[in-house]
């Protein structure tokens, strides 16, 4: 997937409905007077941050953003229906920036963050708002109120805990292979990695996320090379790992080059605590490691640590040393995270092809959030006699069924809709059965299957009944 941080799009929010001039026409009634409704709201345009996007590359697809417009008014004082609201998802991490590309509207960095940047018009008034004693058949109403438009800057930031710094082909890409399951370019000349590359490594049970960057050389600033426009992925990290080529005549020199730079283009960065590697002391004499450790000393008071990437000699320490500099916060997450349950010996038996998937079910997390949902929306649209049956262990079709009933067809089939509109809100996949009659409505939405019966129907299946007796069988 092609990596891309920065991206200019349109927004506009829905206009607002027009007020509807009508009046009253009915037998026997001689003046019925005005009954014009309002106009709908326009919908507004909302960000949502999310976790599973690490790239702008669907905005290079599709730049222009319209929320739906309001419904007009309507005869019999109908007010016309709201337009729907636009949300659009970018990575975690990405800040929203005015047309002028400085003013900085708003940064999303938590998953889950939303807001609205672009409000919808409100709907305009209809003639029975207009009438007096002395204008008892006014004949106007108000237009709906334009929407708000706009063009935006998206900027990804990455947030990472560690950024790799250093030269070109200092060995930052052979690194983050080293120590994470990453896998970038590497080559043997400069500029191999174009753009900022992820991994996550693992140092005493605790995650380190780790983000590379395109190397940077003197001038990078006034544009040299691929200039400084990647440093503003290492803006949100702990700490810098400075890898230096070992093979350099003054590694001393690397290093104050990196150092003003990264001053050049942020000053708050050089305040950044920082670790030092000297890479590739697989090409060198000892005498060499301990002169050019030495000189680094000599203009830094970071720890400095002689390592191998490509052999993995001392990755192990470096990362360490890292680890320290992780937030506190980040590190009681983790902590609270791990869980030990002790449990006996599983009792050994004969293995079945089925037993793969029924392995696969039962270490997938159950997705106690699908279930909440779900079972809220069934308890907000009065569904009746709502059960929860534990699946886990029993079947390898799901890890939980839920049974409701509703009181005629047409509640069932509203309720099987309400489900699926909720859960699709909520970016879950599912499928259905049984619309065309809707005496018995499935949806399946895999780690929960949700049953939705007519009274009699439910009588007749009972699958209640079902579901406890395989479960006595399984234990016999």
């Amino acid at each position: 997937m092609k990596f891309l941080d920065q991206a200019k799009i349109y927004l506009k929010s829905g206009d607002g409905g027009r007020g509807c001039v009508a009046f009253r026409r009915e037998k026997y009634i001689e003046f019925g007077g005005p009954n014009g409704g309002d106009g709908g709201k326009g919908g507004s345009v909302w960000f949502e941050a999310v976790e599973n996007l690490n790239t702008l590359i669907d905005f290079r697809y599709q730049q222009h953003f319209k929320a739906q417009n309001g419904q007009h008014g309507m005869g019999s004082e109908m007010c016309g229906s709201k337009g729907e609201d636009l949300i659009i998802k970018v990575p975690v991490g990405t800040e929203i920036v005015a047309d002028d590309g400085k003013t900085v509207i708003v940064d999303m960095v938590e998953p889950g963050q939303k807001y609205m940047i672009a409000k919808g018009g409100d709907g305009g008034r209809g003639n029975i708002h207009f009438k007096t004693s002395t204008n008892q058949a006014p004949r106007y109403a108000e237009p709906g109120w334009p929407g708000v438009e706009m063009w935006v800057w998206l900027r990804l930031k990455i947030i990472a805990d560690v950024g790799l710094i250093g030269l070109p082909n200092a060995g930052k890409s052979t690194f983050l292979t080293a120590v994470t399951k990453a896998r970038p370019k590497i080559a043997d000349y400069p500029f191999t990695t174009l753009h900022p590359n992820l991994g996550v490594a693992w140092v005493d049970n605790k995650e380190l996320v780790l983000a590379d960057i395109p190397g940077l050389i003197e001038g990078a600033h006034e544009g040299v090379g691929l200039g400084d426009r990647f440093l503003k992925h290492v803006e949100r990290c702990s700490v810098f790992l400075h890898l230096i080529d070992g093979t350099s005549e003054h590694v001393a020199k690397v290093y104050r080059t990196i150092r003003k730079e990264l001053e050049l283009y942020e000053k708050n960065l050089i305040n950044k605590p920082e670790v030092i590697a000297l890479n590739k002391i697989d090409s060198l004499t000892p005498e060499e490691i301990k002169k050019k450790i030495t000189s680094l000393k000599r203009v830094t008071k970071s720890p400095v640590f002689a390592i191998s990437a490509i052999a993995g000699k001392n990755t192990n320490d470096c990362l360490r040393e890292i680890s320290k500099f992780v937030p506190e916060r980040r590190k009681q997450l983790e902590e609270d995270d791990e869980t030990t349950i002790a449990q006996d010996e599983p009792i050994k038996k004969t293995w079945s092809p089925l037993d793969y998937f029924m392995e696969y079910k039962m270490n997938t997390k159950a997705d106690e959030k699908l279930l909440k949902l779900v079972e809220k929306t069934l308890d907000d649209n009065k569904a009746e006699n709502i059960v929860v049956i534990d699946l886990k262990g029993k079947t390898s079709i799901a890890n939980y069924m839920v049974i409701a009933s509703g009181t005629s067809n047409r509640h069932v089939a509203s309720l099987a809709e309400k489900v699926k509109e909720e859960l699709k809100k909520n970016n879950y996949t599912t499928s259905s059965e049984g619309e065309e009659k809707a005496n018995w409505i499935l949806i399946d939405a895999f780690d929960v299957i949700v049953h939705i019966f007519c009274p009699e129907v439910r009588d007749f299946y009972n699958l209640e009944k079902m579901w406890n007796s395989i479960a006595k069988m399984r234990e016999n």
